[in-house]
């Protein structure tokens, strides 16, 4: 048998893209072992080959993954920017928070791109001031402006070499517009947001990394639609905490050894948030994740 290793940057059709060692992509499919084993190989996998196979390349194998996200499947992520819109759409700052703690739980490093700023200048100073007290790093860009958008690629192309990042946000905040500023070699279909509705068309179909100049792999991807944290097992109620990097200087220092950092009397965390120093939309995510950790019951989970 003959063996090569490669990365899985698309799938469609039941086909799977792989990109191997030698440069060369090739398109394959994964051997039936997998449906018995329940698995299925995903867009960042990085796969064992066996090209002795009748029918050519077949995927025989999927290396360990270090996270695997869902709604869309994409594996070995390293970095997610999270695009939040200053107007049209109207920024969703509670489905943001979600992806972040998610993101962090994954142990993925998050950045926070304010799009379409030239819009509401107002709007995108205040949600800019939220990520950056949050400890987040911010970029505040405009593509219909070139606004920010130079930055961006720079801190792409110099600080995620090696690494597999994906742009994240609802449809139509200017995700696939930005990548094609910014990687005009991998240039993505945009659509414009609906006059009626204020949200965009889907235009990205299917998730795909495109590999840039210094060897970094960015995903575009339909949108992460799936954040339903009563039916699916993001992670656990003790692991909420962990999910909110500015509150961790705080904890130790409440009033309560069990303190749920929500309404407590003496909770540094409190204290924080009315002196300025915890953003209270990013603590009023945490109380309404709280909440739905708290309802969940074991077999309302999904993997």
């Amino acid at each position: 048998m003959e063996y090569s290793e490669g990365l899985i940057v698309k799938e469609s059709g039941g086909l799977y893209y792989v990109l191997c060692k030698d440069g060369q992509k090739t398109a394959c499919r994964a051997k039936g072992i997998f449906r018995h084993e329940n698995i299925s190989p995903t867009v960042g996998d990085r796969v064992i080959l066996d090209s002795s196979d009748k029918d050519g390349h077949v995927i025989c194998g999927i290396k360990e993954r270090k996270n695997l996200l869902i709604r869309p499947s994409l594996a070995n992520l390293d970095r997610l920017f999270i695009v939040i819109p200053a107007a049209r759409p109207d920024p969703d700052l509670f489905t943001a928070d979600k992806l972040s703690a998610i993101a962090r739980h994954n142990g993925i490093k998050t950045a926070i791109v304010i799009s379409k700023c030239a819009l509401d200048l107002e709007k995108a100073a205040q949600i800019a001031s939220i990520y950056n007290k949050a400890n987040f790093k911010v970029f505040v860009t405009d593509g219909a402006e070139n606004i920010g958008v130079r930055e961006l690629g720079k801190y792409i192309k110099n600080g995620c070499r090696g690494e597999i990042s994906a742009f994240a946000g609802a449809s139509g905040v200017g995700k696939s517009t930005l990548m094609n500023l910014i990687f005009k070699d991998t240039a993505r279909a945009t659509a414009s947001v609906s006059e009626k509705t204020g949200r965009g068309r889907h235009t990205t179909r299917n998730v795909e990394l495109f590999e840039t100049e210094n060897g970094a792999f960015i995903a575009d991807t339909p949108g992460f639609t799936l954040l339903d944290f009563e039916k699916f097992d993001f992670f656990e109620l003790d692991d909420l905490t962990g999910a909110f990097a500015e509150l961790e200087p705080y904890i130790t220092s409440c009033k309560y050894t069990k303190c749920t950092h929500t309404k407590e009397e003496g909770c540094a965390v409190i204290d924080a948030v009315k002196r300025g120093e915890i953003p209270p939309s990013r603590h009023q995510s945490y109380i309404a994740l709280r909440e739905i950790l708290n309802k969940k019951h074991p077999w309302t989970k999904k993997q």
